[in-house]
C-alpha cells in the first residue's frame, strides 16, 4: 500500500541542526554536498577496470573507485549496484578489509550511502566488523562520522554504538558544542540511553545552554526523547525557560521537538504554555500532520486547555486527515477527549477522524493500543461508533491486545462498560463476564492500595460517618470501578434522613453490640395491632437533618414505618423498617484533585467528564468536595469541616 504523504522527510528533518555550523561537516554526512558527476562512459571503463585486474587492486585504487561510481547519476545507482562488476569490486574490498585506512574506509561507507547499498549487504557487514575492532583508535569525530552513515544506510549496528558511547562516556568533559549535539542525534536515532553516560548529558546541556541554537536546542530533546531519556526538572525547566524566550525565532519543527519532552517530563511551564498559546496557532495550517498531533498530545498530557490552539488544530485538520497514520488520529481523539473539547466545526472533524480510524483498521492488528486509544476519546465527548466498538470488543481483538506491550486490559474494561452505561440498543460484541470479574478485582486491589487511603478521602470518609451515625451510612467505594476513581457513597430518604445501606462495613458482633431493642407494653400493641399509640418524642442525636427543616411529627419520630413500628436503638441509630423503605436519593460523594481538572482551571477532564455522566444516567446525584474547597478545610478545625460536609450533604437545592 502507498500511503499518502505530506511534505516531510522523517530521515533529514532531525538532521536540520547541522546545516548550522561549519564544525559538522567533518561529523556528518552531507547528502547534499555538491560534486561532479560522472560520466556513464568513466563508470563503464572502471567496472572492466575491476573485471580484468581481480585480486591485484590496491586499497587505495578500490577506494577511488568507489568515490568516483558514487558520482554516476543517482538514477543509474540502482542499476550499479547489481552489476557483476560491482559485485566484484566490493569483493575486492572485503578480502583486503584490514588493509584500509581508517580514512579510506570511511570515504568507502559514505561512497556506500550515495549508492543506497542495501543495510544487509557483506560490504558493509565487513565494514562494520573493521570498525568495531578499530574504534578505540579512532577520533571522535570519525567514530561520530560513521555512526552517522550507518543512520543513512538505516542498519542497526548495536555493537558499534555502544563503543562509541562507551568512548563518549570517558572523554565526555571534552565533548564540543557539536560533537555533543551530534551524540545525542546518534543516540536518539539509535533508540538508545546508556546509562551511564546519560548520567552527564545534564551537565553538558547546561554547559552549552546558552549557546545552543534554537535548532539545535531542538535536536538535544528529540535525541533525549526518542531515547526515552530521562531529564531532571531543574533541566527541564532551565531549557523551557529559554525557549519560552524565544520561541518566536525558533522553526515549529525544533519546538515541537522541544515539546515531546516537556511532555515526558510532565513540566507544567506555566510561560511556555502561555507563549505556546500566542504563537502556535496561526503556524498550525501550515505544519504537517505529525507535528500538529504532537502539539495537540502535549497540551492533553500537560492538562492544558488552550482554546485557541485546538480550535486551531480542529480548523486544519480535517482536509489534511487523509494523511494521519493511525496512531495520529488516535491521540488527536484522545487528545480532544482528554480535554472534554468540541470545536465549533465538531462534526466535520469527528466524522472526518473517524472514517480515518476505519481506513486505517487493518493497521490496529498490528497496534491495538491506538484503536482503544481513540475510542476512549471518544467515549469522553459521548461518542460511541457501533461498527468500531463492535471491532474492539470481538473476541479476536481482546486476544491481540493481551500480546501488546502496553497494558490494555483497564482501556477495554472502560470502553465495555461505557458502552453498556451509554449504548442501551448497542447489540454488537462484548467482553466476557470472566474478563469484567479479573478487571473488576484488579482496579478494586489496586484502589484499596492506592486510592482509599489517600488522606482527604480518609478524612472525608471519617467525618461523614461520624455526621451521619455510622460507617452503615456511607461506603467508600467505586460505583463504577471502570471510571477508575473512588465515591464516597450515601443515601438519603426525600425528607433527608440518612439511610443505612452499608451492611458490607459492620460485622455482626458490631450490629448486635450497636443496635438493641426495649420489649415494652407499646411495642408489644404496636407489634399485635399494627398501631402506634404512644405520641412520646424519641431523640435522635447522632441522625444530622436538612438545613432549616423543622422538627414535625414525622421528624420527631424518624424510626416509625408504614405500620407505626418504633424501634429504639441503644445507640441512639435509626432502624428502616422493612415493610416500606422510603424513596432514596444516592448521592456519589466526589472527593477531586487537581488531576481531575485542566491545569490551572476548574474545567473537568473528559474522563472525569464522562464518569459523571455516567452516574447521573445510573439515578447518582453527584456531589462534589472540589479540591480548591476541601484540600484548605484539611488544615481547619473539625467542627469547620463538619459544617462543611453537613452543607454539602443536605444542601437544599438537591
Amino acid at each position: 500500500e502507498k500511503e499518502q504523504t505530506e511534505t516531510h522527510d522523517s530521515k533529514e528533518d532531525p538532521r536540520v541542526f547541522q546545516k548550522g555550523r561549519p564544525e559538522y561537516r567533518s561529523l556528518c554526512y552531507d547528502r547534499f554536498e555538491p560534486i561532479e558527476t560522472l560520466p556513464l562512459e568513466e563508470g563503464d571503463s572502471i567496472l572492466r577496470s575491476v573485471a580484468e585486474c581481480e585480486g591485484s587492486l590496491s586499497p587505495a585504487t578500490v577506494t577511488d573507485y568507489f568515490r568516483k561510481l558514487s558520482r554516476l547519476p543517482a538514477e543509474q545507482h540502482t542499476g550499479l549496484v547489481s552489476r557483476p562488476g560491482f559485485h566484484t569490486l566490493c569483493l575486492c574490498a572485503v578480502q583486503s578489509i584490514g588493509s584500509f585506512s581508517t580514512s579510506e574506509l570511511t570515504d568507502i561507507l559514505k561512497a556506500c550511502v550515495r549508492l543506497a547499498v542495501l543495510p544487509a549487504h557483506p560490504l558493509l557487514n565487513a565494514c562494520e566488523n573493521e570498525f568495531c575492532r578499530r574504534a578505540w583508535d579512532m577520533k571522535l569525530d570519525q567514530l561520530l562520522l560513521v555512526a552517522d552513515c550507518w543512520r543513512c544506510l538505516e542498519r542497526s549496528v548495536p555493537s558499534y554504538l555502544s563503543i562509541l558511547f562507551s568512548y563518549a562516556n570517558m572523554h565526555w568533559r571534552d565533548l564540543t558544542l557539536p560533537q555533543f549535539v551530534q551524540l545525542l542525534y546518534i543516540v536518539g536515532e539509535g533508540r538508545r540511553s546508556p546509562a551511564d553516560l546519560m548520567q552527564k548529558v545534564e551537565s553538558v546541556i547546561l554547559k552549552y545552554l546558552d549557546s545552543f541554537t534554537l535548532e539545535e536546542l531542538g535536536a538535544v530533546c528529540l535525541g533525549l526523547f526518542k531515547s526515552l531519556s530521562d531529564i531532571s526538572d531543574h533541566v527541564m525547566r532551565k531549557i523551557a525557560d529559554r525557549v519560552a524566550l524565544q520561541m518566536e525565532d525558533m522553526s515549529t519543527y525544533a519546538l515541537v521537538n522541544v515539546l515531546k519532552m516537556l511532555r515526558c517530563a510532565r513540566m507544567d511551564h506555566l510561560p511556555l504554555l502561555k507563549e505556546l498559546s500566542k504563537v502556535i496557532p496561526a503556524r498550525i495550517p501550515t505544519t504537517n500532520i505529525q507535528g500538529i498531533m504532537h502539539i495537540s498530545l502535549t497540551c492533553s498530557s500537560l492538562h492544558y486547555f488552550d482554546e485557541g490552539i485546538l480550535a486551531a488544530v480542529a480548523a486544519a485538520l480535517p482536509p489534511k486527515v487523509i494523511y494521519c497514520r493511525s496512531k495520529d488520529a488516535a491521540k488527536f481523539l484522545w487528545s480532544f477527549g482528554c480535554l472534554d473539547y468540541e470545536p465549533p466545526n465538531e462534526e466535520e472533524f469527528y466524522s472526518s477522524l473517524i472514517e480515518q480510524m476505519h481506513r486505517k483498521l487493518h493497521e490496529f492488528r498490528k497496534f491495538p493500543e491506538h484503536l482503544l486509544t481513540g475510542l476512549l476519546g471518544l467515549a469522553f465527548v459521548k461518542r460511541f461508533p457501533e461498527e468500531l466498538i463492535d471491532y474492539a470488543l470481538r473476541n479476536e481483538f481482546v486476544q491481540k491486545t493481551r500480546g501488546s506491550k502496553y497494558e490494555l486490559q483497564k482501556d477495554l474494561f472502560t470502553l465495555g462498560k461505557s458502552v453498556e452505561i451509554e449504548c442501551p440498543d448497542y447489540q454488537g460484541n462484548r467482553l466476557s463476564p470472566q474478563l469484567y470479574q479479573e478487571m473488576t478485582e484488579m482496579v478494586l486491589n489496586f484502589a484499596e492500595q492506592e486510592i482509599y487511603v489517600r488522606p482527604e478521602i480518609v478524612e472525608a470518609a471519617s467525618l461523614l460517618k461520624s455526621m451521619l451515625g455510622g460507617p452503615e451510612y456511607v461506603k467508600n467505594h467505586m460505583i463504577l470501578p471502570h471510571a477508575r476513581s473512588s465515591d464516597l457513597e450515601v443515601h438519603l430518604a426525600t425528607d433527608g434522613r440518612p439511610i443505612p445501606f452499608n451492611v458490607e462495613d459492620l460485622s455482626a458482633d458490631k450490629r448486635l453490640k450497636d443496635i438493641g431493642v426495649s420489649l415494652t407494653d407499646d411495642l408489644m400493641t404496636q407489634l399485635i395491632k399494627g398501631s402506634c399509640n404512644s405520641q412520646s418524642a424519641m431523640e435522635v442525636p447522632n441522625v444530622a437533618r436538612v438545613p432549616g427543616q423543622q422538627m414535625g411529627k414525622e421528624a420527631q419520630t424518624p424510626c416509625t414505618g408504614d405500620a407505626g413500628l418504633r424501634v429504639e436503638p441503644k445507640s441512639g441509630r435509626c432502624l428502616e423498617a422493612p415493610p416500606l423503605v422510603p424513596r432514596e436519593v444516592k448521592l456519589a460523594i466526589q472527593v477531586s484533585n487537581r488531576n481531575h481538572y485542566c491545569y490551572c482551571s476548574k474545567r473537568l477532564l473528559g474522563l472525569h467528564r464522562m464518569k459523571r455522566r455516567q452516574l447521573w444516567q445510573l439515578g447518582y446525584v453527584v456531589v462534589e468536595l472540589p479540591f480548591w474547597e476541601w484540600f484548605p478545610l484539611l488544615k481547619r478545625t473539625r467542627s469547620e469541616k463538619l459544617s462543611y460536609l453537613h452543607y454539602k450533604v443536605f444542601n437544599p437545592a438537591l
